[in-house]
């Protein structure tokens, strides 16, 4: 029988392993979950999408508020938190990365989470929440750090991985803002 050695990796011969998939147009619309995950198009941004995406969550929420009731718009929180974990985790698999930057709907739904706890504000209050949220979320302090390392992974695990420490930043911008009405 002759068979061929399958060769141990080492470091003259590093494992192979498939290409790490840049996100394009073509990329988003080639599966659902993708675009979703892309934020309808803001995480395709060059530059800072994860600001991009929070950018387009703002403005989507203005927009549901014009036809929703706040009721309303917390169940479209709600199933966008579920069909953000199954997005998120297809997509990052797809990508063959663990936490892409690109990926930007748990920018959005945690966004629209501070959105909907806050209002009825105003333009700046709102401003000022959209600012909180992207210094927890891009400087990651204390809780925000634990939370980004807690999981890793592919599959479930990673994909609550991505929504997760968003989740926290939110927190801590509301917490922030509640701080700051009381004082």
């Amino acid at each position: 029988m002759n068979s061929t050695p399958v060769p141990v990796p080492t470091p003259l011969n590093p494992p192979v392993r498939p290409p790490v998939i840049r996100p394009s147009a073509r990329f988003m619309l080639s599966h659902p979950a993708h675009c979703i995950a892309l934020g309808f198009g803001s995480g395709l941004s060059p530059v800072a999408p994860g600001t991009a995406g929070t950018l387009w969550a703002w403005l989507a929420y203005v927009m549901m508020q014009l036809w929703l009731t706040p009721m309303q718009i917390g169940g479209v929180i709600a199933v966008s938190l579920v069909v953000g974990l199954w997005a998120c985790t297809v997509t990052a698999e797809h990508m063959r990365l663990l936490d892409p930057g690109n990926i930007v709907w748990d920018e959005v739904v945690a966004f629209w989470i501070i959105l909907w706890l806050v209002m009825p504000a105003g333009l700046t209050a709102q401003f000022a929440a959209f600012v909180l949220f992207r210094i927890f979320d891009a400087v990651k302090p204390g809780p925000v750090a634990w939370a980004d390392d807690l999981f890793h992974g592919f599959g479930w695990k990673g994909g609550f991985g991505i929504l997760f420490d968003d989740l926290v930043a939110a927190f801590c911008t509301l917490l922030v803002i509640a701080l700051w009405r009381v004082w």
